[in-house]
């Protein structure tokens, strides 16, 4: 089995429409895929949690607005198509699992967490359902099974952001065979007692690596709208480029520190295993697109620039830690009991500060947790900026160009030291577009 697999995913615009669901299955095929892993149509998840949310509070009005309006779209596009029998009784199914479990929430007026993953995974299953059809009309001489993640991606029971069992995994993946083509989802699992999980939003990037990682594939790939992973986001800096290679240590910098084309957990089991990962573009798959690999020829400085937005500053005090020992153990100690990540640290004899996203905040028993030990300062509306690259410990006159680069932008706090592929600084959201273009200016463009 080893290095036969190639894994496939493709995005929620890659499935969004009928010409971008054949687009993407002339590419399967093209490419020899063996697994392919889908996205729920473009914008189908944020509707079923809208929907999920809508029933939960009891709004019987707006929830069936959202459920007409889905069914219709799902529906017309497997009208678009000559699709069999079975598949349309499979939407239909689906259908009505939605319709159940929102009916069940709408009558208990609450959401748990279990309910909450089961509806999310009905995206992934719909548009998976149609991909396998149109894909085995393309190519009616192969055989095209339509594959269910939850029997392969098996998890713990963190429902909304689930722990993949590696092993377990290998050994479900261990039973499929090359010679097939499977249609499988993204962003979901089951755990050990078959109840429905999800890795987190974006979470379908992961799923594919974890295909990967469990069929020792020969090389992953990622479809997406965008040719590649550009030096910073376009939208923020015109004069963003295409980087052809990264090496892994790179892409998990990026991925970590904001750049949207990956997602965080995607390069981990890629390099458990030593995969190649291609990101290309499904709309324009000739494109020679980047590639993630061990070792790279090029080295740069800097390589990439990227945005965290809606970042908060949390500074813990506690005057009373002068020369004692243990408060920081303390401080990390609650974010891993409440499962929180953070960016970002700098400490002082009295205080850490952290950053984090904005959804923490949101967070009341672990505000109320964090409290017990200090106090607790709160600032908001920040960006978190990273200057990704190679041995920035010994680049000499870097730091220098870097803070002549930012001269005007008032910088809240700054990391360097913990790894060398990246330098982050804390500033506000406002200067944050700005900041980006100066720094690739100097950085990228004039490659220092």
């Amino acid at each position: 089995m080893n290095g036969s697999f190639i894994v496939s995913k493709f995005g929620g615009t890659s499935m969004g429409t009928l010409e971008a669901m054949e687009r993407s299955a002339l590419i399967c095929l093209e490419r020899e895929s063996n697994v392919v892993v889908v996205s729920a149509t473009s914008g189908t998840t944020d509707q079923l949690i809208r929907i999920a949310k809508h029933a939960s509070l009891g709004e019987n009005q707006n929830y069936e607005k959202e459920v007409f309006a889905l069914k219709e779209r799902h529906q017309a596009m497997m009208n678009e198509f000559q699709n069999n029998r079975d598949a349309n009784q499979g939407l239909q199914n689906y259908f009505t699992e939605l319709d159940l479990l929102i009916q069940n929430i709408f009558l208990l007026k609450e959401l748990t967490p279990k309910a909450h993953d089961h509806i999310l995974s009905l995206g992934e299953r719909m548009s998976s359902l149609m991909f396998r059809e149109i894909l085995q009309q393309k190519a009616p001489q192969k055989k095209v099974i339509f594959l269910d993640a939850r029997t392969v991606i098996k998890t713990d029971s963190h429902f909304g952001k689930a722990a993949p069992d590696i092993n377990e995994i290998a050994l479900q993946c261990a039973t499929l065979g090359s010679e097939n083509i499977y249609v499988t989802q993204g962003f979901i699992g089951s755990d050990s007692e078959g109840n429905t999980t999800i890795l987190g939003r974006g979470g379908s990037d992961y799923s594919a690596a974890l295909f990967a990682e469990g069929l020792k594939a020969s090389v992953l790939e990622i479809w997406t709208d965008v040719a590649g992973i550009a030096t910073t986001d376009p939208r923020l800096c015109a004069k963003a480029r295409i980087i052809p290679e990264l090496s892994y240590a790179e892409a998990s910098e990026m991925a970590q520190y904001g750049a949207k084309i990956l997602h965080p957990a995607t390069i981990a089991p890629a390099v458990r295993q030593s995969i190649p990962v291609f990101v290309g573009s499904s709309f324009d798959q000739h494109k020679p697109g980047t590639w993630i690999r061990n070792q790279v020829q090029d080295r740069p400085a800097v390589r990439a620039i990227t945005k965290r937005s809606h970042q908060s500053l949390l500074t813990i005090t506690n005057p009373d830690m002068l020369n004692a020992y243990g408060f920081m153990g303390t401080v990390f100690d609650i974010f891993g009991e409440h499962r929180i990540s953070v960016d970002c640290v700098t400490t002082s004899e009295i205080a850490i500060a952290v950053t984090v996203d904005h959804t923490t905040l949101e967070n009341k028993d672990l505000m109320t947790h964090l409290n017990q030990i200090g106090s607790i300062q709160v600032e908001t509306d920040f960006a978190l900026i990273s200057l990704i690259g190679n041995d920035l410990f010994s680049r000499e006159s870097l730091a220098k160009a870097i803070f002549t680069s930012v001269e005007s932008t008032s910088v809240r706090m700054m990391s360097l030291g913990a790894s060398p592929y990246n330098f982050n600084f804390l500033i506000k959201e406002n200067v944050a577009k700005d900041c980006i273009e100066r720094l690739h200016q100097t950085f990228i463009e004039g490659q220092l």
